[in-house]
């Protein structure tokens, strides 16, 4: 039971889906990990044409307050653009995007950018674990990047 919760501390999904990936590993954290992570790209390619109708705009001003970064994310649902997991994603995509020098509208290369907060995982990387902890599709519709500088 820890590492069920263990693992559901650091990935934010379903007890149920890190129960059945633990067992599935046989209890090797590393390897439950890396089940969840192949199951999260599956659950995302299946929710691919669903609709987007909500969605929350994250932002981010470095303390220099000559850089700054917004993202418009979108999601399925009202319910879940609302969850402050879902908005603090947004601002960490805002924050990331404001540290990095991706061209404006450039979604491939963006979500192929290594986190800044956790290089081993990508933009997309994150994108697709919101889907699997929210079951629906969760997109980066826009974003930009400003510099004073």
């Amino acid at each position: 039971m820890d590492q069920i919760k263990e693992l559901r501390d650091k990935t934010g999904i379903s007890i149920m889906q890190c129960s059945k990936a633990l067992e599935e590993a046989g209890g090797d954290m590393e390897k439950a990990l890396d089940i969840l992570r192949a199951k999260s790209a599956d659950i995302a390619a299946k929710k691919g044409d669903r609709v987007l109708g909500a969605g929350a705009i994250g932002s981010y001003v470095h303390s220099s307050g000559s850089i700054g970064a917004m993202v418009l994310l979108m999601s399925e649902t009202d319910f879940v653009s609302k969850n402050k997991e879902f908005t603090d994603l947004a601002k960490d995509i805002a924050m990331h995007i404001a540290a990095s020098d991706v061209e404006e509208g450039n979604s491939e290369a963006l979500l192929a950018q290594p986190f800044i907060k956790n290089p081993d995982v990508t933009i997309g990387g994150l994108i697709t674990g919101a889907i699997q902890k929210f079951g629906e599709k969760v997109e980066i519709a826009r974003f930009a990047r400003f510099s004073a500088m």
